[in-house]
C-alpha cells in the first residue's frame, strides 16, 4: 500500500484561501482523470466539502506523487501552486488512513462530531467508482472509513460533542438563547435548495419558525423542497418558493436568512442587505454556509445585522468544549487503522499464496498422469484414492507455512514475505500478477457501490 493524500482544509488554510478554491463536479471528474493519467498514480479519489479539498491516490513514488498531486490541485482549483503550497498538507500510508478515518468520525471537522461528512465521503467513493479511478485500495479505504465513522457515532457519544454546521450556526445567531425560543414565530428565508440548504430549512422548521421561503435559481428544486417541508405529518410550517429575483423583497420581511448556494460570486451584497434592514426595528440574522461565501463580508460592519459565516464559525468552534467521548473515538480510529493496515498487508501476499497452491495442483496433476502411464492396470477407485492421497499430502505440507506466512505478512514490515515465498518456490511473477488482476476484477465487481 502506497496511499498518499494531499489537501487543504479549515485547519491548514484561512477562509480567504478556501473560498477561492473551487472544485465543482465537472472539474472533479477532470481532476480524477488527469490524476490517473499522471505516472505516479494508479488510483485516485477526491473528497470535497465546504471547508476541505483532498486528493487521495495510490502512488508508486512518494516525492513524485506529492509534486504531481499538488500541481493537479493547483491547476484545477484556480489557485496558483506557489500560493497554494503553504496551505497544503500531506499524509502517507498509515498516516493517510488515520487521517481519513478521523475525518469520517468528525474529529477533523470544523464542528467536532458532525455527521454530514459521511455523506460526502460516500459521494467521493461513488464518483471514484463511477469513473473507475478507485481501485481495490481506495474502494477498501473509503468503504472502511464509512464503517468506522458509523461505528464512532453508534458506539460513543461523539454526537454530543458537536452538531451540524447548520445547528452550530443557528446557536451562534441565537447568542446564548435556546434556538427553539429564538426562532419561534420567526419568518425565514433559505437561499439555495441543495443538501445544506435543505438541512437548514428542516432545522428551522423543527425549531418553530412560522414561515420558510425558499429561493433558488432552479424553480423545480425550490418547489421540491417546499413540497417536502409541507408533507403531512411534518412540522406544519408554511413554506413557499420564489425565484432569485425576489430575494431583495423577501429580505425586508425575513427575520432569519440562511444562504448556501453553489455560486462563485456574492449572492447578497452589502448594499442589498443595508437596504433590506433600513427602518426595521428587529435585527436581521444571517447565516452564510457557502464556500465561497454568499454574503459580502462587509455586512459584518452594518448595523441592525448579525452575520455568522464559515470564518466566524471556525473561530467559535475553536473555543467549543470537547466531549470526553472524543478520546474514545480516537481509540477506535487507532484500532481501525491498525486493523486496516494488517488486512492490506495480508491481502498483498494472497496472490502469491494462490499462485503457490496453483503450482502445487499442477505438480499433483502431472504426477498422477505419470502414475497412470506407469500403472495402467489401476481401476477407477484405486486411481481416485491415490489422487486424493497425493493431494492431502501436498495440502498438509503447504497448510502450516501458508497460514504462518499470512500471519507474518499482516504484521508491520511483513511486505517482504511475499517476495521470499516467490523466490523460494521459483514462482512465475507473471502468474502472481495474473492472480492479482483476476482477484482485483472480482473485488471491484462485488464491492462497487457496497457501503
Amino acid at each position: 500500500m502506497s496511499l498518499l493524500v494531499v489537501g487543504l482544509s479549515h485547519r491548514s488554510a484561512p477562509v480567504s484561501v478556501l473560498e477561492r478554491v473551487s472544485l465543482p463536479t465537472d472539474i472533479q471528474v477532470k481532476l480524477l482523470q488527469d490524476a490517473l493519467a499522471a505516472e505516479p498514480a494508479t488510483e485516485a479519489a477526491v473528497l470535497v466539502t465546504c471547508n476541505r479539498i483532498e486528493l487521495y491516490a495510490d502512488v508508486d513514488k512518494f516525492h513524485a506523487g506529492v509534486a504531481e498531486l499538488s500541481t493537479l490541485l493547483a491547476q484545477h482549483s484556480g489557485v496558483g501552486l506557489e500560493e497554494l503550497t503553504p496551505y497544503l498538507y500531506v499524509h502517507y500510508e498509515d498516516r493517510a488512513v488515520h487521517h481519513l478515518f478521523s475525518v469520517a468520525c468528525g474529529l477533523d471537522s470544523m464542528v467536532v462530531g458532525e455527521g454530514q461528512i459521511l455523506a460526502q465521503i460516500k459521494d467521493a467513493l461513488a464518483l471514484g467508482q463511477e469513473l473507475h479511478t478507485a481501485g481495490r485500495l481506495l474502494n477498501d479505504l473509503f468503504q472502511q472509513a464509512l464503517r468506522v465513522g458509523k461505528r464512532a457515532h453508534s458506539e460513543t457519544g461523539i454526537d454530543r460533542a458537536g452538531q451540524s454546521l447548520v445547528t452550530f450556526g443557528l446557536e451562534q445567531l441565537a447568542a446564548g438563547r435556546a434556538v427553539e425560543a429564538w426562532a419561534k414565530g420567526a419568518s425565514a428565508l433559505v437561499i439555495g435548495a441543495g443538501s445544506m440548504s435543505s438541512l437548514a430549512a428542516a432545522t428551522l422548521a423543527r425549531a418553530g419558525v412560522d414561515e420558510i421561503v425558499v429561493a433558488n435559481r432552479t424553480a423545480a428544486r425550490a418547489d421540491r423542497l417546499v413540497e417536502i417541508l409541507g408533507q403531512p405529518g411534518g412540522t406544519g410550517v408554511t413554506a413557499r418558493a420564489v425565484g432569485m429575483g425576489a430575494v431583495g423583497d423577501e429580505l425586508t420581511r425575513a427575520d432569519v436568512v440562511v444562504s448556501c448556494t453553489g455560486s462563485t460570486g456574492v449572492v447578497l451584497t452589502a448594499d442589498a442587505v443595508e437596504a433590506a434592514v433600513y427602518g426595521r426595528r428587529a435585527p436581521l440574522a444571517l447565516l452564510d454556509l457557502a464556500m465561497p461565501r454568499d454574503v459580502d463580508a462587509a455586512v459584518h460592519r452594518l448595523g441592525g445585522v448579525r452575520l455568522v459565516d464559515i470564518e466566524s464559525l471556525a473561530e467559535a468552534s475553536a473555543d467549543a468544549p470537547m466531549a470526553a467521548d472524543v478520546d474514545q473515538v480516537r481509540t477506535i480510529v487507532s484500532d481501525e487503522v491498525a486493523a486496516f493496515g494488517a488486512a492490506q498487508r495480508a491481502a498483498h501476499i494472497t496472490p502469491t499464496v494462490v499462485a503457490l497452491r496453483a503450482m502445487a495442483a499442477e505438480v499433483v496433476s502431472s504426477e498422477v498422469a505419470r502414475l497412470d502411464g506407469r500403472l495402467p492396470d489401476l481401476d477407477e477407485r484405486q486411481r481416485a484414492e491415490v489422487t486424493r492421497t497425493v493431494r492431502r499430502v501436498v495440502d498438509k505440507l503447504l497448510h502450516a507455512p501458508t497460514v504462518r506466512v499470512k500471519q507474518l505478512a499482516s504484521e508491520p514490515g511483513g511486505a517482504g514475505y511475499a517476495d521470499a515465498l516467490r523466490e523460494l518456490f521459483d514462482l512465475d511473477p507473471q502468474t502472481v500478477a495474473a492472480v492479482s488482476r483476476a482477484d482485483l476484477n472480482d473485488t471491484d465487481g462485488v464491492g462497487r457501490g457496497r457501503v
